[in-house]
C-alpha cells in the first residue's frame, strides 16, 4: 500500500508525459480469458490509473469466477468500464 501511495505521489508531482492521450488500438481476440482481457485493456488505456479501476475490475472477475458469469459477458462489461473511465478522464482534461 505504501509503495502504491508513493507511486501516486510521484505521478502527481512529475506527471507522465509519455502516456498516450488516446486509447491504443489493440484488437480484442475472438477467444480471450477475463485475465487476458484485463491485461489487454490496461495496455489499451495506459493513461488510466489501475488503482481507480481495481474494485470494479475485481467485482467483475469475482462474478465470473465465483458466480459462473460467462467470460464474454464479463469482458463486454470490462470494455465498457474502461471506456467509461477513459471518457471521464478525457472530459476532465477539456
Amino acid at each position: 500500500q505504501q509503495l502504491l501511495e508513493y507511486a501516486e505521489f510521484l505521478l502527481a508531482k512529475h506527471g507522465d508525459e509519455n502516456a498516450p492521450s488516446e486509447p491504443l488500438a489493440i484488437a480484442r481476440p475472438e477467444e480471450e480469458s477475463v485475465v487476458v482481457a484485463i491485461k489487454r485493456l490496461h495496455a489499451t488505456y495506459p493513461m488510466l490509473e489501475p488503482a481507480k479501476l481495481l474494485n470494479e475490475t475485481c467485482d467483475l472477475m469475482n462474478q465470473h469466477i465465483m458466480k459462473g458469469r460467462s467470460a464474454v459477458e464479463v469482458i463486454d462489461e470490462l470494455e465498457m468500464l474502461f471506456r467509461r473511465h477513459y471518457e471521464r478522464l478525457a472530459g476532465d482534461r477539456d
